[in-house]
């Protein structure tokens, strides 16, 4: 499965971790940063949530400072459901019930064990569909 990975300065370290720890599992799209100098975390949460919004059946991950920045800015994009984890269980809550394609983490407030946690725990789960189909069709204007 391919999924497309991007971070700001402060996410670079886990986004390069989760690369390292899931490479051989998944095939990365490596969006940037591609270091710690100061950048713009919309710049790539644009870039990212453009093409999943484009590609059918596509996920990415986002990751920065408290992951909030990055969230925000994905889930402008019509047909992005980001969702903010900081525990395996909301991310197995936002693939049940939100159908969340981009997994958006906090690198500054997660431990990189819990981040590997979320990661598989996202990429493991299946949508329930259901009832939560209909609250999903909700979401967009």
């Amino acid at each position: 499965m391919k999924v497309l990975i991007a971070s700001d300065h402060a996410g670079y370290e886990l986004k390069e971790q989760l690369k390292e720890r899931f490479g051989s599992e998944f095939e990365f799209e490596d969006y940037g940063t591609h270091s710690t100098e100061s950048v713009d975390y919309p710049d790539f949460a644009h870039k990212l949530a453009a093409q999943v919004a484009t590609t059918p059946n596509q996920y990415g991950v986002l990751i920065c400072g408290t992951g909030n920045g990055m969230a925000m800015t994905a889930n402008k994009h019509a047909g992005i459901r980001a969702g903010l984890c900081w525990s395996k269980e909301i991310a197995a809550l936002i693939r049940q019930h939100n159908n969340a394609n981009i997994l958006v983490m906090p690198a500054r407030f997660i431990p990189t064990e819990t981040a590997f946690e979320i990661f598989s725990t996202f990429f493991s789960t299946e949508f329930e569909g259901g009832r939560h189909q209909r609250r999903i069709d909700k979401i967009n204007l």
